[in-house]
């Protein structure tokens, strides 16, 4: 069988859509408002009382008449009859979706404040069941089922496989084409927009491929990735209730669940990113909280967050849970230890302000703060981003930002190697870290037991829209593991790359880009820190630099 790739299936799979449904129209009688054939191509966009009569009635006929009708657009018809979707006097709308992977500058932990309607997401799955008695109980309630499908691949000028991309973000193994992530959500959008009534939402969601080894949150399923290092997994990275008050200043909105830690630029779902690949600035922070958040409009441009999870990335249920310790040392000197030591009661904290134009937004943020003692990915974060449109075709994007845990345990330290072979510390093999068990530090001082391990990173997106359905972006970012505690090398990093996001429709996206990595102090590249279980064989790196090109699809439905 010839194969294809990711353009040409792309481009492959509508055209086939048309030509199935060109051939089911022509039979059927044409359907008409007005002087205006509702068959014709792209007629919900001149009259969108045609958008029923072009979508036809059964479930697999609207659905892939949506694809069609879309195909080509920057947005769906719009809808003279929706009501305002963005809260009068409110700041502008920086950016559109086509070809941003937001239409607001992002901030973590809420929908967004006024800004955010019910039943909004342009779904093709809700459109196909919008006449079945499923699809009108689900409108009723205001809840919708929407998700996407995210293949992609990468040439690399590395050779290790799996894992030797590492610690390049989100391009794991070298060479190789993945399912990178199929994810499910079901939500419920409380509208921000009004001020008259509280209101509520919620979401669930799913993810199932290579990308689960980013978000996996140590007690929830973990075993898949370490226990077994498993190519795909499943994840539950989101979920979540949210109660909209707002009648608290201009609006407040508390979230109680698994969410998404609230810093960064980028998230680990596909579509919230500019390029396919991610910066090692977002490959090696906070992930996922479990905890309450609450976020306060102060004023239209002033927002404050704060919140209380336990810990990061840590399961509720490992708080206070105690397991024996068989070889007590300086750094746990009990005979027993915390199962993880990150799982204890800790705070998030932000500020963010916005211009009144939208131009602007500067969004200062601390998260996962607690005493700080090495866990499994107990990351005391202090930093924050900026964002500035320079014009409708213009705008950067710059995130900073420093990392710290407490007594981490010094794998320099000659008296360390018992400890580590007797498993005397909380990350070990016994206690299911057969695979990517969290790094211990290369501490300043060979002969301490334990150290802080620190980090710092630069990060910044400098993006080009010609037209709604392309953008350019140009990443560049330096990364200090000052301890190698993040990326198993203690090294500094800087890296650039240029990534074309190209939507063929509001459902439908490809991203080719190409980026090039650079160690400045010691090989990196090219090598497997988790060849086999229990530190049965590690592959050295072997290079300080490596180029990934690479490409993705995303499919929404």
């Amino acid at each position: 069988m010839k194969k294809i790739g990711l353009v040409g299936l792309a481009l492959a799979v509508p055209a086939g859509l048309v030509a199935v449904d060109s051939g089911r129209a022509a039979d059927a009688p044409v359907k008409s408002v007005g002087a205006v054939n509702c068959r014709a191509p792209d007629a919900p966009y001149k009259n969108y009382d045609c958008l029923d009569k072009y979508l036809g009635d059964g479930f697999f006929e609207r659905l892939v008449n949506y694809y069609r009708l879309e195909w080509g657009h920057p947005t769906a018809p719009s809808d003279p009859k929706a009501p305002p979707s963005r809260r009068a006097g409110w700041p502008g709308q920086p950016q559109t979706t086509p070809p941003m992977p937001f239409t607001e500058w992002p901030y973590g932990g809420a929908t967004s404040i006024g800004v955010s309607r019910p039943a909004s997401v342009d779904s093709p799955l809700m459109v196909a069941l919008s006449n079945t008695e499923l699809g009108k109980e689900m409108s009723d309630a205001h809840v919708q089922m929407y998700g996407w499908v995210n293949p992609g691949g990468n040439l690399s000028t590395n050779s290790v496989t799996p894992g030797g991309n590492w610690p390049a973000a989100y391009a794991y193994s070298p060479n190789t084409a993945t399912l990178d992530q199929a994810v499910m959500y079901i939500e419920r959008v409380p509208d921000t927009v009004q001020t008259d009534h509280v209101d509520w939402g919620f979401r669930f969601s799913g993810i199932y491929g290579e990308n689960y080894r980013y978000t996996t949150t140590y007690g929830i399923a973990s075993y898949q990735l370490l226990g077994h290092n498993l190519t795909n997994g499943f994840d539950m990275p989101m979920m979540w209730g949210e109660l909209y008050i707002p009648n608290i200043g201009e609006g407040l909105l508390i979230r109680l669940g698994r969410y998404i830690s609230i810093p960064d630029i980028e998230a680990q779902l596909a579509p919230n990113n500019y390029m396919y690949s991610h910066s090692m600035t977002y490959g090696y922070d906070n992930y996922t909280n479990h905890g309450l958040i609450g976020t306060l409009a102060l004023t239209k441009n002033w927002f404050v967050e704060s919140g209380v999870s336990i810990g990061t990335d840590t399961a509720p249920w490992h708080w206070g849970e105690r397991i024996n310790n068989p070889l007590p040392n300086p750094t746990f000197p009990a005979d027993t230890m915390l199962k993880d030591p990150g799982a204890v009661p800790s705070l998030a904290a932000a500020v963010r302000w916005q211009s009144d134009s939208g131009y602007d937004t500067l969004y200062i943020t601390a998260d996962g703060l607690n005493s700080g003692t090495w866990g499994y990915n107990n990351l005391q974060w202090l930093g924050g981003t900026f964002y500035h449109k320079f014009n409708e075709q213009w705008h950067l994007s710059m995130e900073s930002y420093t990392l710290s845990q407490r007594h981490v345990l010094n794998e320099l330290d000659p008296a360390n190697a018992a400890v580590i072979a007797g498993n005397g510390f909380p990350t070990n093999p016994t206690n299911g870290f057969g695979f990517n068990a969290p790094n211990l530090a290369q501490c300043g001082n060979t002969y301490a037991p334990n150290c802080t391990a620190r980090m710092y990173t630069g990060l910044f997106y400098l993006n080009y829209s010609p037209n709604p359905l392309d953008n350019i972006s140009w990443r560049g970012e330096f990364y200090d593991d000052m301890n190698g505690q993040r990326t198993t090398v203690k090294t500094r990093y800087v890296s650039t790359g240029f990534g074309w996001q190209h939507w063929l429709s509001p459902q439908v996206e490809i991203r080719p880009e190409v980026v090039w990595y650079h160690s400045l102090d010691a090989n990196a590249f090219n090598g497997n820190f988790n060849a086999a279980p229990n530190g049965g064989l590690t592959i050295l790196p072997t290079r300080n630099y490596e180029y990934v090109a690479s490409a993705d699809l995303i499919w929404h439905f």
